[in-house]
């Protein structure tokens, strides 16, 4: 006879980014991350801000606190409450499920309480009235008033398949009104540096296109060059 499973499984003492390192993400928007992941790293869109035209979704960095909960349920979302380190975003998968909601603003509320600067699920939210109250910077599919269980069995702490991408507690997120990126912790300094490249360039082309640069030049010598062809 197969035993039957715990109810919840948790992983502690994963590694995590320092303060520093967190901080120095703070200015940086979802694209430019995606971008110096060379186009990695992005939830599906549909996870999106749950409140498409409030401030819950402008931005937001943490260090990911990973929670598998399955399906319609949220015992291993209210066991993680216990292991939110300050400064932390909830990552939920719910299984994708969209019957029901994977979480509403007294959840909301008790990860805002325990220290948490974000949430993210593939599930749906609800109570969006309490949301805003809570002001928990949330990321979802969408809101729905029906809600789940709470019966396991979920892990909190190991890795996750969340909107397309793996998830490790102790990676970086990164979201705002675009949508959720996701950093692996190994690789966090390079990107980090790639990012604030990428972001000096995004500037001064920036500055070009308010003073009214229309063809770039680079794209001006491509059609002047021998690689482009013309046709009449």
């Amino acid at each position: 006879m197969i035993e039957e499973p715990k109810l919840i499984r948790i992983k502690r003492n994963t590694p995590r980014p320092t303060a520093a390192q967190i901080a120095a993400l703070g200015n940086v928007p979802t694209g430019v991350v995606n971008d110096a992941l060379w186009g990695r790293g992005a939830l599906h869109k549909v996870i999106k801000p749950v409140d498409t035209y409030g401030q819950m979704g402008a931005h937001a960095v943490g260090a990911a606190l990973t929670v598998e909960t399955g399906p319609a349920d949220i015992l291993a979302l209210l066991a993680a409450l216990a292991y939110i380190q300050p400064g932390d975003i909830v990552v939920q998968s719910f299984g994708a499920h969209q019957g029901c909601a994977a979480a509403g603003d007294r959840v909301s509320g008790m990860m805002k309480n325990c220290g948490a600067v974000g949430f993210v699920t593939d599930g749906p939210m609800r109570d969006l009235a309490g949301l805003r109250e809570v002001n928990l910077p949330s990321w979802c599919t969408g809101l729905t008033p029906a809600s789940p269980f709470a019966k396991g069995p979920g892990t909190v702490g190991f890795d996750i398949q969340t909107g397309g991408q793996t998830v490790r507690s102790g990676d970086v997120i990164v979201a705002d009104l675009d949508g959720v990126v996701v950093i692996p912790l190994d690789e966090l300094d390079a990107i980090t540096a790639r990012c604030h490249e990428i972001l000096k360039l995004e500037t001064d082309l920036d500055a070009k296109v308010r003073e009214g640069l229309t063809v770039p030049q680079e794209i001006k010598d491509l059609l002047a060059s021998e690689q482009v062809a013309f046709e009449v």
